[in-house]
């Protein structure tokens, strides 16, 4: 986090105090050999909502990433003794997008068995998440408004649970642009 905040221009330290109580878990995924690896997802395509992803895995490969130029996914060949830090929805907010969290998936392999273990670090549930102040002037509008990760977290979660026809809650929905036509629509309709 600290290169992070200095990538950015801003203190080293300028994280800290968003991680006094952190949130953090630890997930060991086994995805088992499928024959028909086309027919099955390991993990179907997603952002991570916390701030980092640090991710172990074997050297089996299957991890995916959603190429922004063209839609593409593209495989992520393992790097032995490597870690992959995935970027999250809160960096790309506190950074007002100078990073992005980056859709990824997991397709299983058709003769060998994953593993991997992601570790994810967040900060507390009670944490109100908003671009920072020192990243957003005239020039750079802040882009997201500001929400509750918890209020967040539970959401989405509800929502993936109960399989709805509808995407869930994405960081997207907090985008002010993402507002601003919300509200276009509700005052076109509301003028008919």
């Amino acid at each position: 986090m600290e290169l992070i905040a200095l990538s950015l221009g801003l203190p080293a330290r300028r994280f800290s105090s968003f991680f006094e109580d952190p949130t953090r878990s630890v997930r060991l995924n086994h995805y088992p050999p499928c024959p028909g690896p086309h027919l099955a997802l390991g993990v179907g395509r997603h952002k991570d909502p916390g701030a980092l992803t640090i991710l172990a895995q074997d050297d089996v490969g299957g991890l995916e990433v959603k190429r922004k130029s063209d839609g593409e996914w593209v495989r992520i060949k393992p790097t032995p003794g490597a870690y992959i830090i995935n970027v999250g929805d809160i960096l790309q907010v506190w950074s007002n997008d100078v990073y992005e969290s980056v859709e990824h998936r997991v397709t299983v392999n058709s003769e060998k068995e994953r593993f991997s273990i992601p570790f994810f670090f967040s900060p507390p549930h009670y944490t109100m998440v908003r671009p920072l102040d020192e990243l957003t002037n005239e020039q750079n509008p802040v882009k997201y408004r500001a929400y509750n990760l918890g209020k967040f977290l539970a959401t989405r979660r509800q929502s993936n649970f109960k399989k709805l026809d509808v995407e869930n809650i994405q960081i997207s929905h907090f985008k002010v642009q993402e507002l601003a036509n919300e509200l276009d629509g509700a005052l076109s309709i509301n003028k008919k």
